[in-house]
């Protein structure tokens, strides 16, 4: 048997020549998360509560648009995707009603990545369940299900949603992620992953709720696989694993006290309910609620808000008809009806609660439910169910198994459960600056080690200086990093999100074309990234751009019009953190360095057939030989096309295109070491990059150590080169036959601790180039001859 694309030795990824590989990684398409036809971005109310008549086909793009945004990810030096997709996405139309049209263009996609080389991890994401609760993930049918109304949300505020926000521009920053602590979010999460004990009555079709949901969302994820599998080519070929769930969250359960905020509750943001004043407002009580703000120094109370649904309730009205979707509840649930007044938490008769700590302990166990235990036990659960319909398909799927954001991973090590095939993925995000959208160079905090108890006061929390700002975002990283070996055992960690909000400043780099603040924060991001030791991340996120064309009847809108742009960002709840806008210039991945030779012409092609020539297929090497011919030289080149779409964005906010910080996300990265990499890193400011590793054996002749070197920031006649043994080149080619040309420096070297050091092209951070730098790769395709083409 052939040895793997990509495998599991330890923490470590092998490649099947036996090379460390690391996943520099990008989460695709944002935009993955609301349909297509009709397409509806966050801030669109038009058909927002249709939601079984819809399709994703065409998410995250179309298969005539694939190439352009495969190559540009792969000129980016990306050689992995977090494939973003919905259960929404799969089984919209109702329960165990697949849409096999959107299935197969999925496989289509995956397809052409696998032309490009990418290691592809399927991500089935969610965020506060679902659209209709503010977020994405699961079907409507499923709040249905659960008795909930989603056209009630607004006004009982069981859910705080764009699509549904009175003024969709002034849509509070992040506040969609408060709905975590809302009704409807906190009813789904509870009923998914303990209706048995907490929801007994909630019967439908002689099933308790938490099978019904937990039943079809696993029985979805393993459709999925089923159709890959039998489509051939695809596994472990491109798609090598699966992610368990997109940020999980407990729902009630552990609350304490239903009439408090829970002490570990760490977001408040606009009005912030108890879980009794959610489920009061929910069954159309008003209530008086504390209302936060987000500040420099965090969360603080800012004032109180009537919140007055006027008699409306979030719960479906009686007469409502299960019919529509085949369902029988059983008569001892009732609609209409708060479900928590039916298993006795509260009397609706006199609003009085009842038992405020009715979600604190397992009924069954007696336990007290805190994270820990949340997560070994009901997560872990469905984590087990997830893992074998999956490899009851797909036989050696790498399972990444993402815990609750910033909890204590499940203690796996040494169990059965430690599986050599498991991947620790965490989230991390730098909350200072996504709340407060801003790069505060000055001061952050350590908000894992504030969690985990590290500090007799917050105030000895707080790091002070561009640098020590870095070196906590590093350190916190590393930290989780190791909590994963520690809890769960010896496994690769992978940060599968991590990013920075690009409107920052009220959008001061979209009027102005500076993006200082964003270069700054992008690389504190990678700075920390490259030093915890991880096996690599994904990045949030690459929303696409969307072209226009007109969309069949009877799916509402006739165009499709809604693209990526300085004005709307991601098109979702108001984020912004794509690397890619329709209003920004690409970087210049090829940008011609100045020669010293005053007889080559800027006319003629940078690709040579002289074997003798530097300039040979854009080729530097440290012998005479070169490993690049014409017959692996690709005719389409493989290069990003320039877009013809045109954006909508007012000129105040796309007057001065900026390259959005890519110089500080299009960074050097290994590929495949032969060894182990011991560490690397690239310093921007300086544009050095440098590895160290160590190795067994001298490196074979047919598997080097391989390292992604950006043109923009190693021009090949404009680097210097410093290596402690052994022999290099240095080409812009498409190894291995996969599609998309990449500068590759190429190593071999001895045995022993090895060292490489590349020192590159200074740029100012942030800002636009001048004239000679600034040429597109596409601009300089066209102001030369190719004498190979």
């Amino acid at each position: 048997m052939a040895p793997l694309r990509l495998s599991i030795e330890g923490r470590i990824f092998r490649d099947a020549k036996g090379r460390e590989v690391t996943l520099r990684g990008i989460n695709c398409a944002g935009d993955a998360k609301f349909p297509l036809k009709p397409e509806i971005p966050s801030h669109i109310t038009e058909g927002f509560f249709e939601g079984d008549e819809l399709s994703f086909v065409g998410r995250p793009f179309s298969v005539d648009e694939a190439h352009t945004h495969f190559s540009r990810l792969k000129r980016y030096g990306y050689n992995a995707i977090r494939y973003v997709w919905t259960w929404e996405a799969l089984e919209h139309a109702g329960p165990g009603r697949y849409d096999e049209e959107w299935v197969q263009h999925t496989i289509e996609v995956l397809r052409l990545a696998k032309d490009y080389g990418f290691y592809i991890w399927m991500d089935p994401h969610q965020d506060v369940w679902s659209r209709f609760s503010g977020g994405s993930g699961a079907p409507m049918w499923t709040l249905y299900a659960a008795g909930l109304n989603p056209r009630t949300f607004a006004v009982t505020e069981a859910a705080i949603v764009h699509n549904t926000y009175p003024d969709p521009a002034k849509f509070p920053k992040m506040i969609w992620s408060t709905n975590y602590t809302r009704l409807a979010a906190q009813v789904m999460f509870t009923l998914f992953w303990a209706g048995k004990d907490f929801a007994p009555k909630a019967i439908i079709n002689g099933k308790n709720i938490q099978d019904l949901l937990q039943g079809h969302f696993i029985a979805a994820c393993r459709h999925l696989a089923q159709r890959i599998h039998e489509a051939g080519g695809l596994e472990n070929d491109v798609v090598i694993g699966w992610e368990s769930m997109n940020e999980p969250n407990r729902g009630l359960l552990g609350c304490p006290d239903l009439s408090a905020i829970p002490a570990d509750q760490q977001l408040q943001k606009g009005t912030s309910p108890t879980a009794w004043q959610a489920i009061l407002t929910g069954s159309g009580r008003s209530c008086e609620i504390n209302t936060w703000d987000f500040g420099g120094l965090g969360p603080y109370k800012s004032g109180t808000q009537l919140v007055d649904p006027k008699g409306e309730t979030a719960w479906l009205p009686a007469d409502y008809d299960d019919s529509r979707y085949g369902w029988k509840r059983d008569p001892g649930w009732k609609l209409g009806e708060c479900l928590w007044a039916q298993h006795g938490i509260w009397d609706p008769a006199n609003d009085v609660l009842l038992k405020k700590d009715y979600f604190a302990k397992d009924p069954r166990m007696k336990e007290k439910i805190d994270y820990e235990y949340f997560t070994n036990n009901y997560f872990m659960n469905y984590y087990r169910a997830h893992r074998a319909a999956i490899t009851s398909v797909h036989t050696n799927a790498i399972l990444l198994c993402q815990p609750p954001v910033l909890e204590i991973p499940p203690s796996l090590k040494g169990t059965k459960d430690d599986d050599p095939n498991m991947v620790y993925a965490p989230h991390y995000y730098d909350g200072v600056t996504l709340m407060t959208k801003k790069w505060n160079r000055y001061w952050n905090v350590d908000v894992f080690g504030l969690l985990r108890g590290r500090y007799m006061s917050p105030a000895f929390a707080i790091k002070v200086g561009e640098t020590a700002i870095r070196n906590c975002f590093r350190d916190q990283l590393t930290a989780i990093r190791k909590e994963g070996m520690d809890y769960m055992g010896i496994h690769p960690c992978l940060f599968t999100e991590i990013g920075i909000p690009y409107d920052m400043d009220d959008k001061y780099a979209y009027k102005t074309g500076d993006y200082t603040s964003q270069a700054l924060a992008m690389d504190a991001n990678h700075f920390a990234l490259e030093g915890c030791g991880a096996n690599g991340y994904a990045l949030w996120v690459y929303t696409t751009q969307v072209r226009t064309f007109h969309l069949p009847t009877p799916l509402h809108h006739s165009t499709n019009q809604f693209q990526n742009n300085h004005e709307w960002g991601d098109n979702w709840n108001g984020e912004d953190l794509s690397i890619f806008s329709i209003d920004d210039k690409p970087l210049p991945l090829s940008p011609h360095a100045k020669s010293d030779d005053p007889t080559r012409s800027t006319n003629t092609s940078t690709l040579s057939l002289d074997h003798t020539s530097p300039s040979y297929s854009h080729s530097r090497s440290s012998d005479s030989q070169s490993p690049i011919t014409t017959s692996n030289l690709k005719t389409t080149l493989s290069t990003p096309s320039m877009s013809t779409a045109r954006s909508t964005t007012p000129a105040a906010l796309a007057s001065n295109p900026g390259f959005r910080a890519a110089e500080a996300y299009v960074r050097p990265s290994p590929i495949a070491t032969a060894g182990k990499v011991l560490s690397y890193g690239f310093d921007l400011r300086n544009a050095t990059f440098t590895l160290a590793l160590t190795s067994e054996v001298p490196c074979a002749e047919d598997a080097p150590t391989e390292i992604f070197l950006p043109e923009f920031h190693f021009p090949a006649d404009s680097s210097a080169v410093d290596v402690s043994s052994g022999k290099w080149t240095l080409a812009v080619d498409d190894a291995d036959d996969a599609g998309g040309l990449i500068q590759r420096f190429r190593w071999w070297h001895g045995a022993g601790e090895q060292k490489v050091s590349v020192k590159g092209v200074q740029r100012r951070q942030g800002m636009a180039l001048g004239k000679e730098e600034e040429e597109g790769y596409l601009d300089q395709c066209q102001q030369s001859r190719c004498a190979v083409m």
